[in-house]
């Protein structure tokens, strides 16, 4: 269904929640699921829906999302990217979507946007708000191009036992998959998820995050994203939306067990794809930040204070 904007495509995720290797997704949906629709899994990337739940230990805060007892991480939060599949192809999947997410994560850090996330926090502190690149590397298909969560696990331990990344518990990992790998989930159930997982001997906590030109129509905001040039796929500006919405919530709720409201929903679910005021890039496409020194569309984050809103930066307006 069509935004506001006319030319957006909306989606309306749900939050996934499995248990083993536990995550928490967004969910590709024709129309608003019940709330608190919880998924268990009947086998590796299937799931069926339950009643709501979680609860846990629910902390009323009066911001419309609760504390459920877990820790978030603090400081500085490292981020590590898997560049898997091939980045040296046409269209979006070469070195100037790696260029442009890494642009993004840079912009990320410490910006008015991410200091929303700083509204978070557990018995120890609150989340800083900076984060950043300490390392990447690519995977050209250790696993083949069609993956399972199992696999997307493996190629990831591989480079923690490689020394190819560090083994950091404190750290978020990205794995980003080129638009001719297949993942069983992405882009009919959903455009990325984050989860954690004992990896090498720590709890590792990684996002899957697709090249969205392979499905346009269910995972890109619009066809043409501000950083997109002719012939190139808008890949780039679609997966910085999917990062921006996943590093919010692992950063927040590393481990599914902190912040999430009585439906389930972590903060940046609660902000799918609502972007608030945006203005008009020179090749005519939305944006609504400027990160990097470079424009994006990125989707709101749920600010927890002054009562509970969306917001596109801290302390500025809810929608």
């Amino acid at each position: 269904m069509k935004a506001s904007l006319g030319k957006f495509r909306f989606l309306l995720f749900l939050s996934v929640i499995l248990s083993a290797s536990s995550l928490m997704a967004q969910k590709v949906r024709e129309q608003q699921a019940g709330p608190g629709e919880k998924m268990v899994p009947t086998g590796d990337g299937q799931a069926i829906a339950v009643p709501a739940g979680p609860i846990g230990q629910a902390v009323v805060t009066g911001n419309g999302i609760n504390y459920n007892g877990g820790p978030v991480l603090h400081n500085t939060v490292p981020i590590y990217i898997v560049w898997y599949g091939n980045w040296n192809g046409t269209g979006s999947n070469t070195q100037t979507t790696v260029n442009l997410i890494d642009t993004f994560i840079g912009g990320l850090s410490n910006s008015g946007y991410e200091k929303i996330n700083s509204t978070y926090g557990d018995t120890t502190a609150n989340v800083s708000g900076a984060m950043t690149l300490v390392k990447q590397v690519f995977d050209t298909g250790s696993q083949g191009t069609r993956l399972r969560n199992s696999k997307i696990s493996a190629a990831i331990s591989a480079q923690l036992t490689s020394g190819g990344l560090p083994t950091d518990p404190n750290g978020v990992y990205l794995f980003l998959s080129s638009s001719n790998v297949k993942e069983s989930g992405f882009c009919r159930q959903f455009c990325g998820f984050h989860t954690h997982q004992t990896l090498n001997g720590a709890d590792i906590k990684w996002a899957f995050i697709g090249n969205v030109d392979q499905c346009p129509s269910g995972c890109e905001i619009q066809a043409t994203g501000p950083n997109s040039t002719a012939g190139s796929g808008g890949g780039a500006d679609g997966m910085a939306n999917v990062i921006g919405h996943e590093t919010e919530e692992a950063i927040s709720d590393p481990d599914l067990n902190a912040w999430f409201d009585s439906s389930g929903n972590e903060n940046a679910d609660k902000c799918n794809f609502r972007f608030g005021t945006t203005q008009t890039a020179s090749n005519g496409a939305q944006f609504n930040q400027t990160l990097g020194g470079k424009n994006w569309m990125i989707q709101m984050n749920w600010e927890n204070s002054r009562g509970g809103g969306c917001d596109q930066t801290l302390g500025g307006t809810f929608f």
